[in-house]
């Protein structure tokens, strides 16, 4: 029986609203994989418009969080990061890379920093050029179109894009280090919105597009992302990890309008959690033991 894969995930904790760690962990973890978890902070909500949240900077738990693994001879398959808060948050995860860089595990950074054209109020301008040090290292990054732009020292533009748009953008962020890049905001008309990708050693460019439902609905990045993250853990190739995140996210935002719940509170993407699993062809095999 193959040992069970094993993610460290370094987001924020929201104590209400599904987004970052409250959306990683049960996605993750319903497809067969230990997810340890770093917390960069920890929130009342989520900041998608919902006001008089409450915010605990948590960067000087963060060190010590590692050397304990580290003393515990730890091994991951993955990591993955999310919201890092502050220039100091990314070097201690750029350090915790480098110390358990010869495990061989794959880094995935989600550089969140910006939405809608807009870097988020609460980091300067100089952000941008920070997160793109740490891409440097990953071997996945997962920007959205604004996020890329930034990443890039390039202006935001609007779309609907043009495929050879997107695909430029692909290839520069390429070029910054990781073997292969996820991005999503791709929308080529008005009806539809996916996510396209590029690996390095095959230079080849997939796409994957849902039915665009209007509205901002937070927290859908986390739910993305996570849904990758456990594809590829689970032996998925890069474009069916994309179109299994797409086609997940859209499902669980379609659930949600359906249902008319306050959009802000985040989407219903738990009832998706067996389809999930079936896709995978997890459902009728038993989950393998943990690894020491």
């Amino acid at each position: 029986m193959p040992e069970q894969k094993r993610i460290a995930a370094i987001h924020d904790i929201s104590c209400f609203g599904r987004c970052s760690l409250t959306v990683a962990l049960p996605i993750i973890s319903a497809v067969g994989i230990e997810v340890s978890v770093i917390p960069t902070a920890l929130l009342s909500t989520h900041t998608g418009g919902i006001a008089g949240y409450t915010y605990r900077d948590l960067s000087d738990d963060m060190p010590a969080i590692i050397n304990h693994w580290k003393s515990l001879h730890l091994k991951f398959d993955a990591i993955y990061t999310g919201f890092l808060g502050s220039a100091k948050q990314l070097d201690i995860v750029s350090e915790m890379f480098d110390l358990f860089a010869a495990q061989g595990q794959i880094i995935i950074v989600d550089p969140v920093m910006a939405d809608n054209g807009m870097l988020y109020d609460n980091f300067p301008d100089t952000f941008p050029q920070e997160m793109r040090t740490l891409c440097q290292k990953a071997d996945i990054i997962l920007p959205n179109i604004t996020e890329a732009a930034l990443l890039l020292g390039e202006p935001y533009r609007k779309g609907p894009y043009t495929q050879s748009y997107i695909e430029q953008m692909l290839k520069r962020l390429a070029a910054l280090g990781p073997k292969q890049i996820v991005m999503t905001g791709v929308r080529f008309n008005e009806k539809t919105i996916g996510a396209a990708s590029y690996d390095t050693a095959s230079e080849q460019v997939d796409y994957a597009f849902s039915e665009l439902i209007e509205g901002y609905y937070p927290g859908t990045g986390d739910v993305f992302g996570s849904v990758l993250v456990g594809s590829l853990l689970n032996g998925c190739e890069l474009p069916q990890a994309v179109r299994n995140a797409v086609d997940f996210t859209a499902a669980s935002i379609a659930r949600t309008q359906k249902a008319g719940t306050d959009r802000r509170f985040g989407v219903q993407f738990e009832a998706e959690l067996p389809n999930l699993i079936r896709r995978l062809g997890l459902g009728q095999t038993e989950i393998p033991s943990g690894k020491t």
